[in-house]
């Protein structure tokens, strides 16, 4: 391994290597503050660009840099518009958002940024010790275990309830199922419930349910409630520093959420997203009771978790794409792509016939997440300043970049319908106090929970694998607690409050 790591080092640090880690991160940055375009989109575009550099190693660590450079600045729209584009960041909104809105915009970025840059550091250090044991640890998860691993990400649904809305999150997520079911089948190649729509064949797009639920109803709720002038007119931006106390209390979260992270990334078809919501929902889970009532309303630990968990388990997914050939997430299917095209072989012979490159994109991560530190750093003051913006004036800006990002989605019209139809549904929800996160995240799982569960039926003949996988009744017990132990606890409480 030290052989190895001396090979990264001396690649990785090379001129050309060094300018690919810039260049990516800084494209990566930019492109996640964009609602609506992804890291997807922009390593799909740029695969020709790196193809043509020639050098394998030096391609990789440009398309490293722009996916794990994307999902560092992904908190940005997030944190100040409420618009996540890309969906490891949706859990970011929970906490980022109000957090904003009282003022705290550059201390919620200060926050994401160290708690971005210590979960991909960490990553890439576990990363760099555990990748080769890892990679056997992946091949032990099979579709029966990853169907329990999504039923876990969904009875993490309470943590994104408020009090007493138990009932609310969990017929929200059954919502979120149901439009998971919409386009082709798991089992039949056939279109469902799609009313005779063709654009509808391949499902409702994620950006456009995302801005649907999150950004078109911020700027419809700005329209219908104004904000009244406050006295601050002098337009600065404070509290960009977080005290000692709050770094204290944010560092067990990251610890814990680095780890957590980066293990769940290593799981193929987990990646950053369930990841977030996760890590959101343990550290939720965990808190004291005074704690968990700031979820949601601008708790510093629920803007690190996810934050963290995401950046760790983007580093995490590496391990499988390079040591077994798969990708973990759609994102990672590109970089998988661009790896074939480079004539890469990823796989287990990886780390010998060609130790230049696994090492160099491992050491390169590791580079990336401190220039990527410090990049953001010295730019939050500005970045923050969007906030200073009378909050009107806002409101064709947030309306641009919803429309653009759900367009860009799919291409075609019908995702500017679908927007506003589901804008406009989400916005009433909202009026009801029905929380919107569990919708999401019912959507965004929906469609592995189906796939996984379908293979297991077929390879076990019918439900048996659920007693004849250890694993799997391991993982499904975890769930059935994830949802019983927080209905046990409010029991509990009601019971020990005295009456009158």
């Amino acid at each position: 391994m030290l052989d190895g790591i001396l090979i990264g080092l001396q690649t990785a640090f090379s001129i050309q290597n060094l300018l690919m880690v810039i260049g990516g991160c800084l494209i990566g940055t930019f492109i996640g503050m964009l609602p609506g375009l992804g890291p997807m989109s922009i390593i799909a575009i740029m695969i020709p660009v790196a193809i043509s550099i020639g050098d394998a190693s030096a391609a990789l660590i440009l398309l490293a840099g722009v996916y794990y450079g994307a999902i560092f600045g992904g908190s940005t729209s997030s944190i100040l518009l409420n618009a996540p584009g890309v969906a490891g960041t949706v859990a970011t909104s929970f906490d980022g958002y109000p957090m904003a809105k009282q003022g705290k915009a550059g201390k919620a970025l200060t926050i994401a940024a160290i708690a971005s840059f210590c979960g991909g550091t960490i990553g890439a250090v576990l990363l760099m010790i555990f990748a080769p044991a890892l990679s056997s640890v992946a091949l032990l998860f099979h579709s029966a275990e990853y169907f329990a691993l999504m039923v876990v990400g969904l009875s993490a649904i309470a943590a994104f309830a408020g009090t007493g809305q138990v009932a609310k999150a969990i017929v929200m997520t059954v919502l979120g199922l149901i439009m998971a079911t919409v386009g082709e089948g798991a089992l039949f190649n056939l279109p469902r419930f799609t009313m005779g729509i063709m654009d509808l064949q391949s499902g409702f797009g994620f950006i456009t349910l995302a801005m649907a639920l999150f950004a078109l109803p911020e700027a419809i709720f700005l329209v219908l409630n104004p904000p009244k002038p406050s006295g601050n007119s002098d337009g600065e931006i404070k509290e960009l520093r977080i005290t000692r106390a709050e770094a204290k209390s944010i560092a067990p979260v990251i610890g814990r959420q680095s780890l957590q992270g980066f293990f769940i990334g290593v799981l193929p078809g987990a990646g950053a997203t369930i990841a977030s919501f996760l890590g959101y929902a343990v550290e939720r889970n965990i808190a004291t009771k005074a704690e968990q009532e700031e979820f949601g309303k601008g708790s510093i630990k629920g803007l690190a978790a996810p934050e963290t968990a995401n950046n760790a388990a983007c580093t995490g997914s590496f391990v499988p794409l390079l040591t077994l050939g798969i990708p973990g997430s759609g994102t990672t299917a590109i970089l998988l792509g661009a790896l074939i095209a480079l004539n890469v072989t990823p796989g287990p012979r990886l780390m010998l016939d060609e130790p230049q490159i696994f090492w160099a994109v491992i050491v390169s991560m590791y580079i990336g997440n401190l220039i990527l530190l410090m990049l953001n750093l010295p730019l939050i003051p500005y970045i923050a300043k969007i906030l200073a913006v009378p909050r009107n004036y806002l409101i064709p800006f947030i309306l641009f970049f919803t429309l653009m990002g759900a367009y860009i989605g799919q291409n075609n019209a019908t995702e500017l319908l679908l927007l506003v139809g589901f804008g406009v549904c989400a916005t009433a929800l909202r009026f009801a106090n029905y929380p919107l996160a569990p919708l999401l995240i019912g959507f965004i799982l929906g469609g592995m929970l189906e796939d996984n569960f379908s293979r297991s039926m077929q390879l076990y003949d019918g439900v048996s694998f659920i007693w004849q996988r250890p694993m799997t009744l391991g993982l499904l017990v975890i769930a059935a607690a994830l949802v019983i132990l927080p209905s046990y606890r409010s029991r509990r409480a009601r019971k020990q409050t005295p009456a009158g």
